[in-house]
């Protein structure tokens, strides 16, 4: 469609012949088109996760249910984990695929069905039987969402050039920012009125069929056969992809950076756990939190993806700067300035500017990552990368239990000088654009 073209042009500042970088002819003429099917699909995925976030909805959902505080701790790793450390096995079987779209529309299904699966729980089932029947279709839903994960950098990487994937993801979460912005305060509303169990499966309901949309978008994309391997041991073949952590020395580099810009993900059920402390469990900080995150994508990706295609190790270094000083200040405000301690403004502030940060460490790492291989290399970076990283993610998952030692502020600040740390491996990484 020539409104398409048009729009992309417009969006990318193609003024003359447009630019293909690092994919062939024929798909450079469905570029325009691809571009905003991904945009859109990623879109509503997002929506759908910001409606099922572990760290408020499925928490909040847990604990309606009666479900055992021990299962409610693993949500979060679970979740995140689940859908890494399958990865590097995950991608054998991508490898075989010529077209990889299809293997991100069975996952989005898949995630889909566990989503209003959990959904129904709630509904009908309570104690620590909701809880580990929840648990399972969370198992679920993440191993789904390692499928859409290694094959969406893939399609990507076939379906749109260097240096307009950075634009891209900008877009896709200032849009999907603004549907999540409707949410919160669509949640905030609700808690005026007493948001049940009810309300809350139905959230979920609604959350599952983002999912089913964004699979119907993503079949359309045109995605041309591409270079395929397979035929060994699954596993076999997954330990010798590991090698390349030991021979690429950027490529090990980048995973130590990405490890210690975990900080600005672990750090955020923090901030909304100090607000709960000080502040009281109203049901609006719900929709409150969620609303200011919105907003912070909206403002920023679009920023951070301009940027991201200049240099996306320069969005890392800056977003984890960021990130890591807000949490050295809060740790002091908190501790040593008491008026400012209770004040209802800190804690929904801060939170809007670590989802700033969030989202450039996301972007920047993201981009980096797709930017740093071609052909059948991306989908080894990016498998390698998530496997390694969901084994970390298990091993920090216990984080929360650092909280009943030191202040949940001491957690903050240690996370935070992780995150220091982590700015400083990223300015040694070298540029990949």
């Amino acid at each position: 469609m020539r409104w398409t073209e048009d729009l992309y042009d417009y969006l990318n500042n193609e003024e003359d012949a447009r630019s293909c970088k690092e994919i062939n002819e024929e798909a450079c003429q469905y570029t325009p088109k691809n571009y905003f099917l991904i945009m859109l699909s990623n879109t509503f995925t997002k929506l759908g996760d910001t409606l099922s976030n572990p760290k408020t909805v499925l928490t909040w959902v847990m604990s309606y249910v009666n479900a055992p505080v021990y299962l409610i701790s693993f949500i979060v790793p679970v979740r995140e984990s689940g859908s890494m450390l399958p990865q590097i096995v995950i991608a054998s079987y991508i490898r075989t695929k010529e077209r990889r779209k299809w293997v991100y529309v069975m996952g989005s299904i898949l995630q889909c069905l566990s989503v209003t699966a959990i959904g129904l729980v709630t509904l009908y089932t309570t104690g620590s039987k909701a809880g580990w029947i929840i648990m399972l279709f969370l198992i679920l839903f993440s191993l789904s969402r390692g499928l859409c994960s290694v094959a969406s950098k893939d399609v990507l990487g076939k379906t749109i050039p260097k240096q307009k994937r950075g634009k891209l993801k900008g877009y896709t979460a200032s849009a999907s920012g603004i549907l999540v912005l409707l949410a919160g305060l669509y949640l905030m509303y609700q808690s005026e009125n007493g948001a049940d169990i009810t309300f809350y499966s139905y959230t979920l309901f609604f959350a599952a069929s983002m999912w089913l949309i964004a699979a119907i978008i993503y079949a359309m994309i045109r995605e041309f056969p591409g270079e395929t391997s397979g035929g060994k041991n699954g596993w076999k073949e997954a330990m010798e992809r590991l090698n390349i952590v030991r021979s690429d020395k950027n490529f090990r580099n980048f995973i130590i950076a990405r490890s210690l810009l975990l900080c600005s993900a672990l750090t955020a059920p923090f901030y909304v756990l100090l607000a709960q402390e000080i502040l009281g469990k109203e049901g609006y900080l719900l929709g409150l939190f969620i609303l200011v995150n919105g907003l912070a994508s909206i403002l920023s990706a679009p920023i951070w993806g301009r940027m991201a295609d200049v240099s996306s190790k320069n969005v890392m270094v800056v977003s984890a700067i960021i990130a890591s000083m807000l949490g050295v200040i809060m740790f002091f405000l908190i501790s040593y300035v008491p008026f400012l301690r209770n004040a209802s403004w800190l804690y929904p502030t801060a939170f809007f500017l670590l989802g700033i940060a969030h989202s450039g460490v996301r972007l920047g790492r993201k981009t980096y990552i797709v930017d740093m291989a071609g052909g059948n290399k991306r989908t080894d970076y990016v498998s390698v990368s998530n496997t390694i990283i969901g084994l970390i993610l298990l091993v920090t998952g216990g984080i929360s239990a650092l909280a009943s030692i030191i202040s949940t502020e001491g957690v903050v600040l240690v996370l935070s000088l992780f995150g220091i740390l982590g700015a400083y491996k990223s300015y040694k990484l070298p540029n990949v654009e």
